[in-house]
């Protein structure tokens, strides 16, 4: 009898263990969306999923929690980050909630666009293969979030996290707020080259700003690396057009519109920016490059310029973190962690893009030529990318 009760008692002890262990780690908590509707979104490429980003906080998602997006045709993304920004690695799907997107979105960082092509994640193939071509994803397919595990990935959200404001008053001058400045890298001439943010796309309130600025600085060539010719005009039709020198510009048949997207690596982005800088050549300085920040798509455009022209590392990387300073205020000094990350997540994966051979020490390279290869192979003859140098560095005589 004494026996029995000992097991008893043993077992009993064994219940109230598990149960204590079971309330420490508590219940997994169960999060989902429910089906939305699915918007493809073409400029950046990308999924949205019809729910506003505060709607979709409100249901319990944090940043950095790790989450599931199944799409009704069967195909799932699997434990993928949900940041605030494009916090992963070139080539990485996440969901994001960008500051100023109406919803949240699924997309690949720099990659291909989500809603057509498939892609590899952690080595391995993702589930959404050809989306749009071969599984059919069509205006009436849903998608749904499913929380996977909560703050999986908190630290890198916190690491990284970065936001600025579109309000004037917030930054110390109209240069830093327009993103706009004269760029001397390498052999590039004074008075020549510009970058800032869009004169033409006001979505960020610095257009106005942009425009005085690049007037001037007599800008006569624009390179409109984010949008089409069409969307230009959508622009000039809004009876709120603020921007009356790009509008001469543009009359004047001097503004290059690509309408790239994030994906640095496709061929598609190669072929339209060799086009572009083809043109860019033939035209009369001073010149501006912009998007819509006049952060990623400028800042690989003006990396392979600079490289052109025979900047190094060191110069690259102070113009490219110029921008970050002035949206965000990270510099060396005051924020390290983010400053570094930036860099490698970013400029490192966009030059090691160009040299294209990942033996090659970047920071102690010569990229001019890498610059002069990646252009041709691209698209742009030698003749022409010499053109381009020279009229970046004054040897043309514009």
């Amino acid at each position: 009898m004494k026996r029995i009760y000992r097991i008893f008692l043993i077992f009993t002890a064994l219940a109230v263990l598990l149960s204590a262990a079971a309330g420490c780690g508590g219940e997994k908590e169960s999060i989902e969306t429910g089906e939305l509707d699915l918007i493809h979104e073409e400029e950046f490429g990308g999924i949205y999923l019809k729910m506003t980003i505060d709607d979709f906080n409100a249901l319990g998602f944090e940043y950095g929690d790790s989450v599931d997006v199944v799409f009704s045709n069967g195909y799932t993304l699997e434990d993928i980050p949900y940041y605030n920004g494009y916090y992963v690695e070139a080539g990485s799907p996440l969901l994001v909630a960008y500051p100023g997107y109406d919803y949240i979105k699924a997309a690949v960082n720099y990659g291909d666009d989500l809603w057509d092509t498939g892609m590899l994640y952690a080595g391995k193939p993702v589930s959404v293969v050809s989306l749009w071509a071969e599984a059919k994803l069509e205006a009436h397919c849903k998608g749904k979030v499913i929380l996977r595990e909560k703050g999986k990935y908190r630290d890198i959200q916190i690491s990284s996290d970065i936001h600025y404001t579109d309000v004037r008053t917030d930054y110390p001058s109209d240069e830093v707020f327009a993103n706009f400045r004269e760029v001397t890298c390498g052999d590039i001439s004074e008075g020549v080259l510009y970058r800032s943010a869009s004169p033409c796309d006001n979505r960020h309130e610095r257009a106005p700003y942009v425009d005085g600025l690049m007037k001037e600085a007599g800008v006569k060539t624009i390179l409109d690396l984010a949008d089409t010719k069409e969307k230009i005009g959508s622009y000039i039709m809004m009876d709120s057009f603020p921007s009356v020198y790009f509008l001469e510009v543009w009359e004047k048949e001097g503004v290059i519109p690509l309408g790239l997207d994030m994906n640095f690596y496709s061929d598609s982005f190669r072929a339209k920016l060799a086009d572009g800088l083809t043109v860019m050549a033939g035209k009369e300085g001073p010149y501006l490059v912009h998007c819509t920040e006049g952060k990623d798509r400028t800042g690989f455009v003006m990396m392979v310029l600079e490289a052109l022209c025979g900047a190094g590392y060191e110069e690259i990387r102070d113009d490219y973190m110029l921008t970050y300073q002035n949206y965000y205020k990270i510099t060396k000094e005051t924020e390290p962690e983010k400053y570094d990350i930036i860099l490698s997540r970013n400029l490192d994966a966009m030059i090691r893009a160009v040299v294209g051979d990942e033996s090659v020490d970047i920071y102690t390279a010569d990229l001019s030529g890498y610059a002069r290869d990646y252009l041709v192979a691209s698209g742009m003859s030698p003749e022409d990318v010499e053109a381009l140098r020279d009229a970046l560095t004054g040897e043309s005589g514009q």
